[in-house]
């Protein structure tokens, strides 16, 4: 599921733009919502967020809930995919206890340099934060129990290769447990096409039948599949392409063959 109708370095330049600001000015208006507010409303557990250092909710911008279904256990490893300023790595971190690892994986630098003050200044030696894209994680094969993104991959210009990522990575009856923006309808090029919309988790927006078939031909099994109704786009032109063609968001969880 590779794209030739965005310019991928115009894309990578895009999304780094915003979400470096996602980083510094978690302040400002963007299309999408942000903050403890907004993970609360999607269904994050109050004292799981009282967890996550405040400064990194600030900067929260995931789409979904989706930890319930990743049921992460006691020392497991996990690898959080574009892991911004570490919201679901250190809620993880925190489930999976001192015997576990979570990897946190972003390309930002900002985001990578705010995750891992937050990191220092909370005393978690159970998590890092690298930099590397999604695509292609510097992890060994089979080196996690669990894989897990919040609004990321619709960001991805080539998501089969992210899914193909995270089935290698993950071990035997590892699971993958997401948030991501999905359509009804496939988007005409004039969305497809405009990097601005996919740095704003419009443009890249996969038809859900497609985006669940492309998980499975990288050989993991999708279990589950819900909606997000809480989350919401804020801009009117976000709103307008959501009610166009019917994008919104989904938690999924699919596990890779024993």
């Amino acid at each position: 599921m590779t794209t030739s109708t965005v310019d991928v370095q115009d894309l990578e330049r895009r999304v780094k733009d915003v979400y470096r600001e996602v980083a510094l000015r978690p302040d400002r208006t963007y299309h999408f919502e942000m903050g403890r507010p907004l993970a609360e409303r999607l269904g994050y557990p109050g004292d799981l967020l009282d967890q996550v250092p405040p400064s990194a909710l600030d900067s929260f911008a995931g789409v979904g809930y989706f930890l319930d279904l990743a049921a992460p256990a006691a020392g497991e490893r996990a690898l959080d995919l574009g892991s911004g300023s570490g919201t679901d790595s250190f809620a993880l971190s925190h489930l999976v206890g001192p015997g576990g690892q979570v990897t946190g994986l972003d390309m930002t630098d900002e985001q990578l340099a705010k995750a891992d003050r937050l990191r220092v200044y909370a005393g978690r030696d159970n998590v890092k934060f690298v930099r590397g894209y999604i695509q292609d994680p510097p992890l060994p094969d089979q080196s996690v129990e669990l894989v897990v993104s919040n609004g990321v991959i619709n960001l991805a210009a080539d998501k089969a290769a992210v899914f193909r990522a995270a089935a290698r990575v993950l071990a035997p009856g590892g699971r993958l447990a997401l948030a991501d923006i999905v359509s009804d309808r496939p988007l005409d090029a004039v969305i497809t096409c405009n990097a601005e919309l996919w740095a704003s988790c419009i443009g890249g927006a996969t038809q859900i039948d497609t985006y669940v078939a492309t998980i499975e031909q990288a050989g993991l099994t999708v279990t589950s599949v819900r909606e997000n109704p809480e989350y919401r786009f804020l801009s009117e032109s976000a709103q307008g392409a959501t009610n166009t063609y019917g994008i919104r968001s989904i938690s999924l969880l699919a596990i890779r063959s024993a």
